[in-house]
């Protein structure tokens, strides 16, 4: 009996090692790697990310880049000494009910849970911040700081702009969307 049990535990042990064990179909036992996949350039972008979450200066300028990310979001109170730009065309990963990719691009200053109550409010400050990205909106926290909007359909949504809110074309200003818990401490004007 002690025999049976002990060749079928060691025919258990070489049916696992054969099985787990490494495969090499390349001379010298490389395992073969997949080549990374490349889009071809296009004229505009055509971008699909997930969020950025980020707490230092450097990740903040990295994510509003045009390589950055359609959804940017604060995790504590950022103070950034230099202008900074929101570039890019990002699109959401949804589509409209004509079926078109949805272009989106949130800067968001606030954290929520897993039921999407908002948790914390924070504050972003920098001397000015040009909204290059269409369809952006900065929502649910506050911006110290001017802001330059040179594209259609800006929105701040629960938002507050501590500084002036200038706007670079009429499109720009005729387009602007804030909500009714949103304000803008300065001005509001047409700056061209």
């Amino acid at each position: 009996m002690k025999v049976k049990v002990g060749f079928l535990i060691l025919l258990l042990l070489i049916t696992i090692f054969t099985g787990c064990g490494k495969k090499t179909d390349e001379p010298n036992g490389t395992t073969p790697t997949v080549p990374a996949q490349t889009t071809p350039a296009a004229t505009t972008p055509d971008v699909v990310t997930t969020a950025s979450i980020v707490d230092t200066e450097a990740a903040f300028e990295k994510a509003i880049s045009s390589s950055g990310t359609w959804i940017i979001a604060i995790i504590k109170d950022l103070s950034i000494d230099k202008d900074l730009v929101l570039d890019g065309e990002f699109k959401n990963g949804k589509k409209d009910d004509a079926g078109k990719d949805i272009i989106q691009r949130k800067v968001a200053l606030y954290a929520q849970d897993a039921n999407r109550t908002i948790t914390a409010r924070y504050t972003l400050t920098a001397p000015k911040f040009t909204i290059n990205s269409p369809e952006a909106s900065i929502q649910h926290g506050t911006f110290k700081g001017d802001v330059y909007v040179s594209v259609k359909n800006f929105q701040l949504i629960d938002a507050t702009v501590e500084g002036n809110l200038y706007f670079t074309t009429d499109e720009a200003q005729s387009t602007f969307k804030m909500d009714e818990t949103s304000k803008v401490t300065g001005k509001q004007e047409l700056k061209k």
